[in-house]
C-alpha cells in the first residue's frame, strides 16, 4: 500500500478521474449559457482523461503487482476504511473503456445534440457521469465503490430523464432509479454484512481472504448473494429487468453510453472485481447462473417482439449481460470480462447508429426508417451491420471470439443445459438483430389498394403488440426539427460529428477480437490468484465452434427468410402466433406482476401497517400524552384560586402530612 500521489501513475489516475468532474462544475456554474464552450470544456475533459487512461494502460501492461495508493478516511475499533485508487489489469482497463465510450460519445453528440436548448446541461451530465463512473473502476475499496456506484445511479437518472419536460422521459428515469435502488438495498446489506463479520471492506484483502477460507463459508455466501442484488439491479437482471428497455426515452447518445461500457456494465464489472470472493461461493454462482441464463432467454425473446429501433438494442444489452454473468457464474473470469470489453464496443456502435437514423426519419420505428430510404444512409447502414454481425458472433468481428471463450466456460460446466441454453441465445441473438437489419435493409411497402378496414386492422396489431413503443418525440421536437437534415452528401460538419465515431468503433468491432492473446495475457496471466480456471473448450474446440457458429448463421438465415428474401411477409413466426407475440410484447408481464406487487404487498400491505402504526401509536401517544398535559394542567389549575386564606390553609395542610409522615 502507497500514499497518495507519490509517483506519476497516481497522478495521471487522479486527473483522469477529477478532470471531468471540474467540467461539470464550471459547465453548471459558468457557462450554461455558452453551448459551444460547455461542450469544449466536456470533450476536453474527456480527452485528458482517455490520455491518462492509456498512459495507465500503457503503464500497466506486463505489470504483475496491483498499484494501491490509498488514504486513511476513516476508522472506527478495528474497522478502518481507504479511500484512493487500485490500479491493476482490470480497473486500468476499464478505465480505458470507459474513457473512450464517454468521449467518442461527447464528439457524437456534437451533431445529434446540436440546436438542443438543453445543450450545455447535457454536456454537464455527461461530464459528471464519466467522472462518477471513471472513479467507481479504480475504487480499492467496496464502500468507495458503492458510494460512486450511487453517484453513477444519479447521473444516469439525470440523463435519461434529460426530456424532464416530457412525461414519459420523467417517468423512465424514476423508474430506473427506483428499480436500481431496489436491487442497491441488497448490495448495501451485504457491505453491512460483510464490515460485521470480517470488518474489511477492501477489495483485494476480501478476495484473498475469501480465497484463503479466512472468511467463514456461510458469511461468503449471504454476503456475496446480497451484493448480487446490486448486479440485478444496475445490470437489469432478472426480476428488475424491463427498466433498461425504458430508459430509451434520454437521448439516443445517453444510450450508447448507458449501454457499452459504463452503468449497465458496473453491475457485470463488480462482479469481476470480486470474483474470487463470489468463486468462494458455489451456491451464490449456481444462483448467479440461473439469474444470468434466465435474463438472456426471457430478453432475447422480448428483443423479437418490437419494432423500436432503440428497444431492440436494448433488450440485446440485457441478454448480453445475462450471458456475461453466465460466463463470469460458470467459472470464467476472463471470459466474462473478455465479453464485457469487446461489447463495450459493438454496442455503442449499434446505438449510434440508431441515432443517426432517429436524427434523419424522426422516428424510432425501424419500419418508417426502412420506407423512407434507410439503406441510403451508407456509413450508418453498413456500421450498423458490422455490430449486428459482432453480436451475433460471426467472425472475424469481435463479438466472435468473446462469445467462443463463454461456449467454451459453458461447455466445461459439468451441467450441459447451460451450455444448451447459450447457443440457444447465440440463435435468437442472430434473428432479431438482422430482424431488424432486413427490415431496414428490404423494407415492405404497404399496399395501397388494401381496403381501408384491412389496414386499419394492421395499425390496430400494431398499436396492441408497440405497448411500450415511443417516439423519440423529446427529441424530435426540440432538436431534430431544429435544423434541416440531408442525406450525407449534404450533412457537412453535423453529420461527420456523427460519423467518425461511427468509423472508429467499426475499426475496434473489426480487431479488438484479435488481441484476445494479449488481453488474456494481461488479465489473467500476471498474479490472476483465486480466478477459476478458464474452460478447456474454447475456439480450439472444433465441435463447439462448429455448433456455435451454426447457431449465428442459422439465426441470419432464418431472419432472412422471414424478413430478407423477396415476397417475405416481414411478419415473422410471431405474427401467426400472436399470444405468444403478445406476451413477448408484454415483456412477460413482468411489470404487471410488479405493479400488482407493489399495489397488494407494498402499498396495501406494509405502507398500510406503517401508516396505522404513524396514526395510532406514534400520533396517538403524541396525542395522549398532549391530552394527558392538558387535563392535568386544568386539575391542577384548581390548586390556585387567587385566595391567601385557601393558600395558607393547602400549605398548613401540606406540611402537617409531612410531619405525620416522619413522627408516625
Amino acid at each position: 500500500m502507497k500514499p497518495l500521489f507519490e509517483n506519476w501513475t497516481v497522478v495521471a489516475a487522479a486527473l483522469s478521474a477529477l478532470v471531468p468532474f471540474a467540467a461539470f462544475g464550471c459547465v453548471m456554474l459558468f457557462t450554461r449559457g455558452r453551448p459551444a464552450l460547455s461542450a469544449c470544456l466536456s470533450i476536453g475533459a474527456a480527452s485528458l482523461s482517455t490520455a491518462g487512461a492509456l498512459l495507465l494502460l500503457v503503464a500497466k501492461w506486463g505489470v504483475s503487482e496491483p498499484g494501491i495508493y490509498t488514504h486513511r478516511w476513516f476508522i472506527s475499533g478495528d474497522v478502518s476504511i481507504q479511500f484512493g485508487f487500485l490500479l491493476d489489469p482490470l480497473s486500468v482497463l476499464m478505465l480505458f473503456m470507459v474513457a473512450v465510450v464517454s468521449l467518442l460519445v461527447q464528439v457524437y453528440s456534437l451533431g445529434y445534440m446540436a440546436g438542443d436548448p438543453g445543450f450545455s446541461r447535457y454536456y454537464a451530465f455527461q461530464s459528471l457521469f464519466a467522472w462518477a463512473m471513471m472513479d467507481m473502476v479504480i475504487a480499492p475499496g467496496m464502500l468507495q465503490l458503492y458510494i460512486f456506484w450511487e453517484l453513477v445511479g444519479l447521473a444516469s437518472y439525470l440523463l435519461i430523464g434529460f426530456y424532464y419536460e416530457k412525461w414519459s422521459a420523467g417517468q423512465a428515469g424514476k423508474k430506473a432509479f427506483v428499480m436500481t435502488r431496489l436491487g442497491d438495498i441488497g448490495f448495501f446489506l451485504g457491505l453491512i454484512l460483510l464490515v460485521l463479520g470480517f470488518g474489511d471492506l477492501g477489495i483485494l484483502a476480501m478476495n484473498e481472504a475469501a480465497q484463503t477460507h479466512a472468511i467463514p463459508g456461510y458469511l461468503i455466501t449471504a454476503s456475496a448473494l446480497l451484493i448480487f442484488c446490486g448486479v440485478i439491479g444496475k445490470s437489469a437482471q432478472f426480476p428488475l429487468l424491463t427498466w433498461l428497455p425504458d430508459a430509451m426515452e434520454g437521448p439516443t447518445p445517453v444510450s450508447a453510453l448507458l449501454h457499452s461500457a459504463t452503468m449497465v456494465a458496473a453491475g457485470v464489472y463488480m462482479f469481476s472485481r470480486i470474483f474470487p470472493f463470489f468463486a468462494a461461493s458455489p451456491t451464490a454462482m449456481a444462483i448467479a447462473l440461473a439469474i444470468g441464463t434466465i435474463t438472456m432467454l426471457l430478453s432475447s425473446t422480448m428483443a423479437m417482439a418490437t419494432f423500436d429501433l432503440k428497444q431492440v438494442w436494448a433488450y440485446s444489452t440485457v441478454s448480453q449481460l445475462g450471458f456475461m454473468v453466465m460466463g463470469l457464474a460458470a467459472g470464467g473470469y476472463f471470459a466474462g470480462v473478455f465479453h464485457l470489453t469487446t461489447h463495450a464496443g459493438f454496442k455503442a456502435l449499434l446505438f449510434l447508429c440508431s441515432g443517426v437514423f432517429i436524427h434523419e426519419y424522426h422516428s424510432n420505428d425501424m419500419r418508417d426508417i426502412g420506407r423512407g430510404g434507410g439503406r441510403n444512409l451508407k456509413i450508418p447502414m453498413v456500421c450498423m451491420t458490422v455490430g449486428a454481425l459482432a453480436l451475433s458472433g460471426v467472425f472475424p468481428f469481435s463479438g466472435f471470439f468473446s462469445k467462443e471463450a463463454i461456449m467454451g466456460v459453458l461447455a466445461s460446466h459439468p451441467n450441459k443445459f447451460w451450455l444448451v441454453a447459450g447457443l440457444l441465445g447465440a440463435l435468437m441473438t442472430a434473428y432479431y438483430s438482422f430482424r431488424l437489419i432486413f427490415m431496414i435493409l428490404f423494407p415492405k411497402k404497404i399496399d395501397a389498394t388494401l381496403p381501408h378496414d384491412a389496414v386499419h386492422h394492421h395499425q390496430e396489431k400494431d398499436a396492441i403488440i408497440e405497448i411500450d413503443h415511443e417516439l423519440d418525440s423529446g427529441h424530435g421536437s426540440s432538436h431534430d426539427q431544429a435544423g434541416g437534415h440531408g442525406h450525407e452528401e449534404g450533412h457537412g460538419n453535423v453529420f461527420w460529428y456523427m460519423a467518425w465515431p461511427l468509423i472508429i468503433l467499426t475499426t475496434i468491432t473489426l480487431f479488438l477480437g484479435f488481441f484476445q492473446s494479449s488481453l488474456e495475457a494481461f488479465l489473467v496471466g500476471h498474479g490472476a490468484e483465486g480466478h477459476a480456471a478458464e474452460g478447456g473448450h474454447g475456439a480450439g474446440h472444433y465441435a463447439l465452434l462448429i455448433a456455435a457458429v451454426s447457431m449465428g448463421l442459422a439465426g441470419i438465415f432464418w431472419a432472412y427468410l422471414e424478413f430478407g428474401r423477396k415476397g417475405a411477409s416481414q411478419e415473422g413466426f410471431l405474427g401467426r402466433l400472436p399470444k405468444l407475440e403478445t406476451l413477448f410484447a408484454n415483456r412477460w408481464y413482468i411489470d404487471r406482476f410488479l405493479r400488482r406487487f407493489l399495489d397488494r404487498a407494498i402499498y396495501g400491505g406494509l405502507t398500510s401497517i406503517f401508516t396505522r402504526n404513524d396514526r395510532r401509536i406514534i400520533d396517538g401517544g403524541i396525542d395522549g400524552f398532549c391530552l394527558f398535559t392538558i387535563g392535568s394542567g386544568r386539575i391542577l389549575s384548581f390548586l390556585q384560586s387567587s385566595m391567601l386564606q385557601y393558600n395558607l390553609l393547602v400549605m398548613i395542610a401540606a406540611v402537617g402530612l409531612v410531619v405525620l409522615y416522619f413522627v408516625v
